[in-house]
């Protein structure tokens, strides 16, 4: 047993986690092989990814934290920048502008934007003693804002409300008052009517859609009446793998990304569902485990707000295709088909395991 501690240490890898992301990506493939219509092509695309995802998992868990949080700030203003270029040349697609072109490489500085700002508000704020004053949180609070808004501008309200949670529980975790949160809970509050006005049409069509998608069943409503047919007729224990009728007969648009729970829910039922939501329960368990043997304030911070943000990834996919909150454009971490968003959240997932492993010996004890 301490020799199989002492090789994790040494490979900077924390065992329990990897083994729910290896469960977690396993149950991935397997739906996605069912929402792909049972075509090998695209679990070959997503397997390639998710070792390319597991590379990188591995490499960033063998920066040490310190040398993470020196970084911090120069990763914070590369990421700024790069948001203010996609703004000015980066590529459309379908109305959206989110992405960078340099040759024949595409990719999205706002899903850098999930790691870089977390990082940057835990390394400003873990300088001196927490809780933090009053101005620090306003500081903080704008180091959240500004990149929140610049991809919000593209648009792309689910990746800015992560970012934005993101931030946000780094100010929490360091310990302001429950008094000033519900201020900007307030605040926020009184603040939605403005915001509507600067949602654009289709945003707009998206919470009317929300309230009741039967006013346009088949438009805007679409996507989420199927959704819940589908979630609805799973029942207690499934209609088996492959045996999935919305998604089989093309009924569920998108299945293979945003809407793959869908998938899941009517192929394996309210039992499987509960043995999903467990193993990401378990995940980020040992992720809030993994921020609160953290040895110093950054580690502490930066770790439990990665790990509060990607519980609030898989809260707010499931719930918008269950039809409880509005669609935002969100896949389902480590299940949905896709790369860009998968790297990312494996890299955080390597954050973790280097605040983890990298711990020093303390009074004679050992890590």
């Amino acid at each position: 047993m301490q020799s199989e501690r002492t090789l994790s240490n040494r490979l900077h890898l924390d065992l329990p986690l990897l083994a729910g992301l290896l469960v977690l990506s396993a149950i991935g493939l397997l739906t996605l092989y069912s929402a792909g219509g049972g075509a090998p092509d695209l679990v070959m695309r997503q397997g390639l990814r998710l070792l390319l995802a597991f590379a990188v998992m591995w490499a960033v868990a063998q920066i040490p934290p310190w040398q993470l949080a020196r970084w911090a700030p120069w990763l914070y203003a590369l990421g700024l920048i790069l948001l203010l270029a996609v703004l000015l040349v980066g590529d459309i697609t379908q109305g959206a502008q989110r992405w960078i072109r340099v040759g024949g490489f595409k990719f999205q500085p706002s899903e850098m934007a999930k790691l870089t700002v977390p990082a940057m508000i835990a390394y400003y704020l873990a300088e001196r003693a927490l809780p933090p004053s009053l101005l620090r949180i306003v500081i903080g609070g704008m180091l959240a804002v500004i990149p929140t808004l610049l991809v919000a501008k593209q648009p792309d309200l689910g990746t800015a409300l992560l970012i934005a949670s993101a931030g946000l529980f780094v100010l929490f975790l360091a310990g302001i008052s429950w008094r000033l949160i519900a201020a900007l809970g307030i605040l926020a509050a009184a603040s939605a009517p403005v915001m509507w006005m600067f949602m654009h049409a289709y945003q707009r069509r998206r919470v009317l859609t929300f309230l009741d998608p039967t006013q346009d069943p088949l438009g805007a409503g679409y996507h989420i009446i199927q959704s819940e047919i589908a979630i609805g007729s799973g029942g207690l224990y499934g209609k088996g793998w492959l045996n999935g009728t919305q998604s089989q007969l093309n009924f569920l648009p998108e299945r293979s990304t945003d809407f793959i729970f869908a998938v899941f829910s009517e192929e394996f039922g309210l039992f499987g569902v509960v043995l999903l939501i467990s193993a990401y329960l378990l995940v980020v368990g040992r992720g809030l485990y993994i921020a609160g043997r953290a040895q110093d304030s950054f580690g502490r911070l930066l770790a439990g707000a990665l790990i509060l943000t990607f519980f609030v990834y898989v809260l707010v996919n499931i719930g918008m295709v269950s039809g409880l909150l509005p669609v935002v454009g969100l896949p389902l971490p480590l299940i949905s088909y896709g790369g860009t968003s998968l790297v990312t959240v494996m890299s955080a997932f390597g954050v973790l395991m280097s605040i983890h492993t990298h711990r020093r010996l303390l009074s004679g004890t050992r890590r």
